[in-house]
């Protein structure tokens, strides 16, 4: 398929972008994983209940079957569809698939009948999911790791920068850019927790959850204990208590995580945005790149509107996997399969975003003049310090007196010293407000962001 004719820009202009989801969330990769679980299930059985005909599996057979577990053929995928367009049903064409590589190992009848035994579809599918997300979470706290890292390297550089802050869109306490750069670091990194902590659940219990089919052929079998410890075998969590369905909440909590990431990217982004509008900060300019049609002086902020937009979709699809999955009629219904199968969609659109986000950080560049040049001239932002000063010093009113000094007239130095002198306090802390300057009224914002970076510092 060329890039052009690809009807989602995922597999088209973004193919490069999306290339590590590929192999675990496209319709391939869940095959693939859908023959290991089977695989793995066998074997797994074939130890766990000796007595069944066809447990002893001869040593090509139990060989055919652990390479199936782990590296399934290169045209596996390919030949389980041509199987599905005959059965239209995925999962049991992965079924035959495995019995026909099996039988070819020399695998008895008896010995077939073990694969797939005792399960339903969802058995195979649910742990399918776990796993390639279990993979793709890997992928995505890579990713955002590379962002977390990208933006510490912009807290060091500016950590003792001063820059105007603005609650409203209007002059507000000084900071530094590096601290605002180190209050995202600080989100990222607890939401990237998160995800990274989201229990990953599986089950394996039969058809409506009860191990009816499994108790039916060996009622003297201890199944719950088999199936957690097959659901453990893969690295999951075993959930023992479900309908047909492993009822998806962990993967719910898993999009919110994600989701919950995406809205720290999407606030970064239009905060850059911002500051590029303001000349705060400039972007480098990149030979052969135009910027406009009609202006070719500009460069324009293209990569953090790219982020922005594919964190809009990425969220939508994400919210509605949180919302809907976990909902499914009586023991189950179908309406989560198709969902399902986007959920890469959802992981594509959020890792094109965060490249997005990456590269538009690696063209940024602080404009200190135009920064400082902002601050310098904001005086009423020291209405904060004085009137705190009256306040700590017992002097009554002392915001009311700043209210009426300072809203909504332009102040400067002189107008400031020459207040700050009629006031009720010592000369010495006339003398010390009177030296302060805007650049100078950052508080800690220099040490807290370096703290983001090493905790160890301490102000």
């Amino acid at each position: 398929m060329s890039a052009l004719t690809a009807l989602s820009p995922l597999d088209g202009r973004y193919r490069r972008a999306t290339e590590p989801l590929r192999e675990l969330l496209s319709e391939s990769g869940l095959i693939r994983e859908r023959i290991r679980v089977e695989a793995h299930w066998l074997l797994h059985l074939a130890q766990a209940a000796p007595m069944l005909a066809g447990a002893e599996l001869s040593v090509g057979v139990r060989a055919a079957a652990a390479a199936l577990a782990e590296h399934p053929p290169p045209d596996a995928a390919d030949i389980v569809k041509g199987i599905e367009a005959r059965t239209n049903h995925d999962v049991k064409a992965v079924e035959y698939y495995v019995r026909e590589v099996l039988q070819a190992a020399g695998a008895t009848a008896a010995n077939l009948e073990l694969v797939h035994f005792g399960c339903t579809s969802e058995d195979i599918n649910n742990l399918s999911y776990a796993k390639l997300l279990s993979a793709a979470r890997i992928v995505m706290l890579g990713s955002a790791e590379e962002l977390s890292h990208a933006l510490g390297t912009l807290v060091q550089r500016y950590a003792d920068l001063p820059m105007l802050a603005r609650t409203h869109g209007q002059p507000a306490s000084p900071t530094t850019l590096g601290k605002e750069f180190a209050n995202v670091v600080a989100r990222l990194r607890r939401a990237q927790q998160r995800l990274a902590t989201v229990a990953i659940l599986g089950k394996w219990n039969g058809a409506v959850g009860n191990f009816n089919a499994q108790v039916a052929a060996l009622p003297n079998l201890a199944w719950p204990q088999i199936a957690q410890r097959f659901v453990e075998s893969l690295g999951l969590i075993d959930n023992p208590f479900t309908t047909q369905i492993e009822p998806h909440d962990w993967i719910g909590e898993y999009c919110d995580a994600l989701a919950a990431l995406n809205v720290i990217t999407l606030d970064l982004c239009r905060d850059i945005w911002g500051y590029v509008s303001l000349g705060y900060l400039r972007q480098k300019p990149v030979a052969g790149e135009v910027g406009s049609s009609t202006m070719p002086h500009k460069i324009n902020p293209i990569d953090f509107e790219n982020a922005e937009g594919n964190l809009g979709l990425a969220n939508a699809l994400l919210r509605h996997f949180a919302e809907k999955l976990p909902v499914s009629r009586w023991q189950r219904d179908l309406t989560d399969s198709t969902v399902l199968r986007n959920i890469g969609v959802a992981l594509g659109h959020t890792l094109v975003a965060w490249r997005s986000a990456l590269r538009g950080l690696a063209k940024i560049d602080a404009d200190p003049a135009t920064i400082s040049r902002d601050v310098n001239v904001a005086w009423e932002v020291l209405g904060e310090a004085v009137q705190t000063v009256l306040r700590a010093q017992g002097v009554p009113n002392g915001y009311e007196l700043l209210k009426d000094f300072t809203r909504g007239r332009a102040i400067d130095g002189a107008g400031l010293a020459a207040f700050i002198a009629s006031l009720p306090i010592t000369a010495a802390e006339k003398a010390r407000l009177q030296q302060l300057k805007p650049q100078d009224y950052v508080g800690l914002a220099a040490g807290l962001a370096r703290k983001v970076l090493d905790p160890r510092i301490i102000e």
